[in-house]
């Protein structure tokens, strides 16, 4: 940062943006602010910060104060080095969890399977929209079926380019793991791919890659929607398919793993369901390269099965298996719980971790 700060402050000061989820129902949303402080080498240096949790529907108006914990940290692309972005927890004032703090959950089942190694990989969707259309639709009416729009290139094929294009840039500046990006089956659709890595870095820089995302949307007057279904008729959804598997699964016969993790998965599918993704139901319909959310199948290849085995995977014996169920408005944090629960433990139940906000379909 300039040395005005140095001048007036007597050391290099740099702009933090906390970054958290809120208790927006059904659906969290992120919520940030900025602080200024010290320079920092390590997590453990960011000082905990406290916000009005009545205005983010974390807390009532008598008793709202809540805290932000940073755990974790990348590099701010928009502001510049050596600002930084900063993922928090939410805690009670009492320094216990907030009900909302999902992330919680998953760092505890980190560390009880770390000797599995679970790997992530998060395939999001989303669609750009402007003035609550989507971007380069008609005013008035439909653009062109869907089937012409799928990694297209030309300006009557895609929309919003601009805007990926800056987003993708600034993720890698951040240092996020991102893998790619395409436009998607339906008009003003896109995808970006986050990981591969383990569950809580997944988790946290997908929630990273989102805020850079709307906050890229401000300048170009443009925002993304994760809504799993945001055209009724014949266009496709949106999802957030996790790519995922264990150190047996990538070892030699692990392909027999991942069939086996397959019938864990599917002997708990109503309880997985339940977080997925609110209004998951008007995606997962059977069609448009879905799995009806009532029925429960995997197969090698199967873009229509609730789980895809790669072909990859089957063809070397071993890899990882696509879980193709998640919205795109899926919670990360609770989607590698669920994964992990089912496949390294006794199965997942959400009703003991209290989530009552997640409660999607029955």
């Amino acid at each position: 940062m300039d040395s005005w700060t140095e001048r007036i402050f007597g050391m290099p000061k740099i702009f933090a943006e906390y970054i958290w989820m809120d208790g927006k129902k059904p659906t969290a949303k992120l919520r940030s602010k900025t602080k200024i402080i010290n320079q920092v080498k390590d997590v453990s240096e960011i000082p905990a910060w406290g916000f009005d949790g009545s205005s983010t529907e974390q807390a009532e108006g008598h008793f709202s104060d809540c805290a932000l914990k940073p755990v974790y940290y990348i590099p701010d692309p928009i502001r510049g080095e050596p600002n930084i972005l900063v993922m928090c927890e939410v805690m009670n004032a009492d320094g216990t969890p907030h009900i909302t703090n999902t992330r919680h959950v998953l760092a505890g089942l980190v560390e009880k399977y770390k000797d599995q190694e679970p790997w992530f990989g998060f395939e999001q969707e989303y669609t750009l929209y402007r003035k609550e259309w989507p971007v380069g639709w008609p005013k008035d009416g439909f653009p062109h079926p869907q089937g012409r729009y799928y990694c297209g290139v030309g300006s009557d094929e895609v929309y919003g380019r601009k805007l990926v294009e800056a987003h993708m840039r600034d993720c890698l500046k951040a240092g996020i793991a991102i893998s790619g990006i395409n436009a998607e089956v339906m008009p003003a659709q896109w995808e970006f791919q986050v990981g591969t890595l383990g569950p809580l870095e997944a988790a946290d820089q997908l929630w990273l890659a989102r805020w850079i995302l709307y906050r890229h949307g401000e300048d170009f007057e443009m925002y993304a929607k994760l809504d799993p279904k945001p055209m009724a008729g014949d266009w496709n959804g949106a999802g957030g398919h996790t790519n995922y598997s264990t150190k047996a699964m990538r070892e030699e016969g692990g392909l027999e793993v991942v069939k086996q993790a397959c019938e864990k998965l599917g002997k708990f599918h109503t309880q997985h369901m339940r977080v997925y993704g609110a209004d998951n139901d008007k995606r997962l319909t059977g069609k448009h390269e879905t799995c009806s959310y009532k029925e429960f199948r995997y197969g090698v290849s199967d873009r229509g099965a609730s789980i895809r085995i790669p072909m990859a995977t089957a063809n070397e014996g071993k890899g990882y298996l696509e879980d193709r169920r998640p919205a795109a408005n899926l919670d990360p944090y609770q989607i590698c719980t669920a994964l992990i629960e089912t496949t390294c433990g006794e199965g997942f139940d959400p009703d003991k971790y209290h989530w009552e906000n997640f409660k999607f379909l029955s």
